[in-house]
Order: structure tokens, then sequence, then C-alpha cells
């Protein structure tokens, strides 16, 4: 790669000059059959110049974005367009915070730019309305005289990860439950006299099977808005002691011990506490899945601001990597088609419990989850 080549490829917080911007999109303009063409296909096409700002966009994108105004599109980059959460984290836009070197749509321009097409899939958070995109993105090299740009496919291929996630996850926890059930099934059928030491094991499996499929039913009706909140009186230690009780009867814990925090606070407030336990749970849950055997995890809550604060604390540090990612659909540390537990949380919390979920996490004092509830939920009529 020559000088300039690299120049285009690092440089991402440059911008094109007005003049410039208005050159290239007449030059785009004037190209009468890629316009008829690009327009009349169902996908986004956008075409980008060296800065990665937009001088051409086809009719699809402007139906995505629910706007006309060609002002509100070209010259902005893709992210700050469609409204990704990441493109307003700094004063440079689209692609220049620490989140974005994760992107697959940034990647894939940088790749184009450097003359290599590419095929990426994406992931954003709409700024407004906390929705998860999921979008496949093709990119190419295109050359106008001396000027690189590059053409990028946009497929929206949300729905597409949403039922595969939810299917793999569906299908390996049932498939565990169920496994286990078999297996005292087969104890009993071989040893009937020892039905008595397992019978209370099989009553724990059938409601851990039913809660389970419970679970993926709130997680669809979630996304597709239509989760009822309930509301009612829900005391904040007899949650976590509830949470804490129910470990011993999860696979996932493998010798580490949860505590409950000597500085924990008795708050009574009004919340969904079926929403709001399985969110604290998977807190635990993925707090438990990142410790060693016989580590310590501890819950606590508090009030403060006339808020509910629960929290989740484990010893262990999470790499950068998976910080950036952690709250998007489909990330998982623990393997293809394993990522919901975290996004649930964020849903959950923050559509429907009206609360925040915020997480620090360092080599010195592990890692710490907070999620934060308003004492009494209003729900809308």
């Amino acid at each position: 790669m020559d000088t300039q080549e690299q120049s285009l490829t690092n440089n991402l917080t440059a911008r094109a000059t007005d003049d410039e911007l208005l050159y290239q999109i007449n030059l785009i303009r004037n190209i009468k059959e890629l316009k008829t063409f690009i327009d009349a296909v169902p996908e986004i096409y956008l075409i980008l110049n060296r800065n990665r700002q937009i001088v051409f966009a086809n009719k699809p994108l402007y139906k995505l974005i629910e706007h006309t105004n060609q002002n509100e599109v070209l010259g902005k980059r893709p992210g700050e367009v469609i409204g990704c959460q990441n493109a307003f984290e700094t004063p440079d836009g689209c692609g220049t915070s620490e989140k974005c070197m994760f992107c697959g749509t940034l990647n894939s321009i940088l790749m184009s730019l450097d003359s290599q097409p590419t095929i990426q899939e994406a992931r954003l958070t709409n700024i407004d309305t906390g929705d998860a995109m999921d979008f496949r993105v093709w990119s190419i090299p295109y050359i106008i005289g001396e000027e690189k740009y590059a053409i990028l496919t946009l497929s929206d291929i949300s729905d597409e990860k949403r039922r595969n996630v939810l299917e793999r996850i569906f299908f390996h926890d049932i498939m565990n439950t169920a496994g286990s059930l078999r297996g005292f099934a087969r104890i009993i059928n071989e040893s009937p006299e020892e039905i008595n030491e397992i019978k209370e094991a099989i009553l724990i499996l059938s409601e851990k099977l039913i809660d389970e499929i419970n679970y993926q039913k709130q997680l669809n009706s979630a996304e597709n808005n239509e989760l009822l909140v309930e509301p009612r009186k829900i005391n904040s230690i007899k949650l976590l002691k509830d949470i804490i009780n129910l470990y011993p009867d999860y696979q996932v814990i493998k010798g580490q011990i949860i505590t409950l925090a000597d500085s924990v606070e008795s708050v009574d407030f009004i919340s969904d506490s079926t929403l709001l336990r399985r969110v604290i749970l998977n807190i635990t849950k993925n707090a438990v899945e990142a410790s060693d055997k016989n580590q310590t995890i501890t819950i606590g809550c508090y009030l403060k601001d006339e808020k509910v604060h629960f929290w989740v604390h484990n010893s262990n540090y999470m790499p950068t990597d998976i910080q950036l990612q952690l709250f998007k659909r489909s990330f998982s540390t623990k393997g293809s088609g394993r990522g919901l537990g975290t996004y649930s949380m964020k849903l959950l919390t923050e559509r429907y419990l009206k609360g925040t979920i915020s997480f620090t996490s360092t080599e010195e004092e592990g890692t710490k989850f907070t999620a934060s509830y308003p004492l009494k939920l209003e729900v809308n009529s």
C-alpha cells in the first residue's frame, strides 16, 4: 500500500470541504445509468467518498430513516444517518469512537477503499429507539478518474439474526434440562426404590424447563414490543435472597460462592418482579460464568436519588474487546448463537423497566454490573 492509500485508510476524522463534497455529489448524479440501476434495487446502496461520507444514497435508505431531505443524508457518514449510538460519542462522528474498531461497516468500507471487496456483518443500536439492528454489508471499490470511492450495500438481517439466536438458545437450554430429566427417568426405571431421593430434583428441573420456555416467550415479545408489564410491590433483599437460593439448581455454578453484601439495603419499591428477577438473575449468571472455581460473587443493592440500585461483583477483569461489544445482540463469549443474555438485560431494563444498566471492569477491582430502577414503575396506558 502506498502512502496515499495508507492515509485514506487511517484518516478516520477528516471530511471533504463543501466544494469537494458538492463536486463529488454532482459527479455521481451525472452517471445516469448508475443512479437508475441503484435506485431500482430493494437493498440500501450507498456511494461513499474517501472520507466515508455519503455522496449518493438510493431510495431504500430514505425509506429506512423515514426522511426525504437529501441534506440530512449527503455528506454524512452511514452511522450518523442510520442513528448508530456510537456515531455520536465523539465530535468526529461515525467511525471514530473506541467501540467503532469492531464495526463491520467501518472495516468493510476501509477495506474497499484499500481496493479489497469484502462482505461483513454489522450490528448497531439506534440512539433514539434503543432498537438493535443487524446488517450484512457488501463493499466494493469504485474509482472515478483518480478518486477512490466505496459502493456499500446494506441488507437488514435483524429478523434473521434474532430468529437464529432465539432458536439456538432455546434448543440449547431446553436440551440441557431435558437431558437431565431423562437421566433421572432412567434412574427411576432401573432403580425404582431411589425415587424418593430424586423426586425433588425432578420437580426442580420441570420448573426450570417451564421457566426457560417462558423466558424465550418473554424475549420474543420484548423485541416485538408486545411484552406486558405488571408492576407490583417488591422488597430488594427478598429478591436477592430468592436469586441466591436458585443457584444450587442451576448447572452453571461450579464451586463458585454467591453471597449477599454486608452493606445491602432493604428497599421497598414497585416494578415488574418477573422481568426484574430475570435481569438480576442473568447478571448473576454471567458473573458466575466469568468466575473461576471457588471465587466469590457478591450481590447487593442500595437506595440513592429516588432509585434502587442493584449490583453484582466478581473478581475477574473483562477484556476490552468484550467490554466494547457486550450489550450487542448475538455477541457472546460462549460461542456462536449464545448471545442474548447481556442484550436482554439492557432490553428489558431500558425499554420495559425504565431503568439503566452499566458496568465497570478493571484488573484491580474486577467487574461490577449496576442496574438502577425507579421506586415506582409507571406503565403507559
